[in-house]
């Protein structure tokens, strides 16, 4: 999309007929500011949803060196972001220009605006997606600072956290960038006390947990004490569909997910084959869409909120979170996921975050510009991977254990990484040793068909192989198969856990109330498009399920 047009669509002009429609919602007041007053500033939560309807109001970027100002509102526009939805602080300051004549709007009323008004909805939620993107690429928002070294895991750690959750920062590398010392010298620190994390002229913290991290920028909130209708673990595609189409028919409904939105589609640099999108869509721009439909029904999404065991009360389900907290339901859908396997391969544990890596986005892309890069795997995220780096390495050598890549990756991708010129596909070839110091360096590969050895040096290897199931939380009750993945339907009638006379659902679990979806589920189809189907479909039988208790 064209800058012009992007701008066009992040800040609109809404007509006077348009200004007072939304001036007559309940919970809209009108107000006036005088000129140098704040409407609210960076760090700010639970703000109020402003159009103003007469004066100048100037947003301000101030968690770099010196105030920047990064736009000014005039009569028709209006504030906010994504963060009016998903309850995250405000990453700008709004000062009034001018004197300025505005409509507040509260949350409760913006949302009821959203559900009720197609047209104003369309308007405003195309423009609070816009203005992320339009920060995102302009270069010249800071952001919140990540000091670090590259060759760190726990700035990798913090770097992909801040990265799956959509936070808007800017990452200073120890080995990579020059202003560096200037900045630890302003903080009062050094390269042993990285990585840390910084806003404006403050340390905010030093190496934090995700979960500290979350809480001192205010991206986590905290949990009502409720029964919930409908639980959902895990907020990949499957968990993400449940949590809209179950909000949205009127479930009270909760989304627990330990990192951050997506799942492993979340680290699709590019998906070609989900409907509806032919040129393309990057799997966390998914996600955070998904997320903003949740949130606009009135979803509640908890990150960083790790999941640790799962135990019942009569009917309910009881979920033990990471830190003594739990959450009750009614109903439960566990959509966990798969990761990828990692390795058998001397030394590999040691290098995870510091050169070993199981997804390929712009935070692992950022460090491998020029150099070789090996990926392993033969499935379409592996190909997705491998196109996605090759136009950052220097070269790509993709290594499969058959011989044949169309066996288990798509045949337009399959054929597109063969007429990538940078790209080397090693066949029947696996890896069988890493080496480096506190960071890989290179690795051994050996061909399975003539024994031959040969060492490959590089600073990343990337795992697409195979999955393993987020299954290790559950009790017995829920029965899995024999590769840790959850049964579901009717097979289960005669398991000793099923205590309907019905038979089980689709996707229901051998406990009553208990479904799941997506990629955890036993015999699914690993496919984006699967797993929002399975996860839409497990609504309806929620309310099958909540209509005969």
């Amino acid at each position: 999309m064209a800058e012009h047009d992007l701008n066009t669509i992040a800040f609109p002009k809404l007509s006077d007929a348009q200004i007072a429609q939304l001036g007559h919602y309940a919970g809209a007041a009108l107000k006036k500011f005088p000129a140098g007053q704040a409407l609210f500033r960076c760090g700010d939560r639970d703000v109020n949803f402003f159009v103003i309807k007469s004066g100048e109001l100037e947003l301000v970027d101030e968690t770099g060196e010196t105030p920047k100002t990064i736009g000014v509102l005039s009569a028709g526009e209006f504030t906010g972001d994504v963060g009016h939805l998903t309850g995250n602080p405000k990453v700008v300051s709004g000062i009034a220009r001018t004197e300025c004549e505005v409509y507040e709007i509260s949350d409760k009323a913006l949302r009821e605006i959203l559900n009720q008004d197609p047209q104003l909805s369309d308007i405003i939620l195309q423009a609070f997606i816009a203005r992320r993107q339009v920060m995102r690429e302009s270069g010249d928002f800071v952001g919140l600072r990540v000091i670090g070294s590259r060759y760190s895991r726990d700035t990798f750690r913090i770097r992909d956290f801040l990265s799956k959750n959509r936070v808007l920062f800017t990452w200073l590398d120890l080995e990579g960038d020059s202003t560096v010392s200037q900045f630890l010298q302003q903080f009062g620190v050094t390269e042993a006390d990285t990585p840390i994390v910084a806003c404006a002229h403050k340390i905010l913290l030093r190496n934090p947990s995700n979960r500290a991290l979350a809480d001192a920028i205010g991206i986590r909130r905290p949990l009502e004490q409720m029964v919930y209708d409908l639980a959902i673990v895990g907020s990949g595609p499957a968990g993400l569909a449940a949590a809209v189409y179950g909000a949205s028919e009127g479930l009270s409904t909760v989304v627990l997910e330990r990192i951050g939105p997506g799942g492993q589609a979340g680290s699709s640099m590019r998906i070609e084959n989900y409907l509806g999108f032919p040129t393309g869509i990057t799997g966390s721009e998914l996600a955070e869409r998904a997320v903003l439909q949740a949130d606009k029904f009135g979803a509640r999404v908890s990150i960083p909120t790790p999941v640790i065991n799962l135990t019942f009360d009569k009917t309910y389900s009881v979920l033990g979170l990471d830190g003594g907290e739990t959450v009750v339901a009614k109903c439960l859908l566990i959509a966990t996921g798969a990761e990828y396997r990692r390795l058998e391969v001397e030394h590999c544990s040691r290098f995870e975050g510091a050169g070993v890596y199981y997804a390929a986005t712009l935070n692992e892309a950022q460090m491998c510009r020029g150099s070789d890069v090996v990926l392993v795997g033969g499935g379409n995220s592996a190909g997705q991977a491998a196109v996605y780096l090759s136009q950052n390495a220097r070269k790509v050598f993709l290594l499969i254990r058959g011989d044949d890549l169309c066996k288990s990756m798509s045949s337009y991708l399959a054929h597109r990484i063969m007429n990538t010129p940078n790209i080397e596909i090693l066949r029947c070839t696996e890896v069988t040793r890493m080496e480096g110091d506190n960071h890989l360096g290179s690795i051994e590969i050996v061909d399975k068909l003539t024994g031959m050895k040969r060492m490959i040096e590089t600073a990343a290897v990337f795992s697409f192989i195979g999955a393993t199931p987020r299954t290790d939380w559950l009790p017995a009750e829920i029965e899995k198969d024999e590769k840790d993945f959850v049964r579901t339907g009717i097979a289960l009638a005669d398991s000793p856990h099923w205590t309907l006379k019905r038979q089980p659902f689709l996707l229901e679990t051998s406990r009553p109330g208990i479904f799941a979806a997506g990629d955890v589920r036993s015999g699914s189809v690993k496919r984006v498009a699967s797993a929002v189907g399975e996860g839409s479909m497990s609504v309806q039988f929620v309310h099958e399920y909540l209509k005969e208790r």
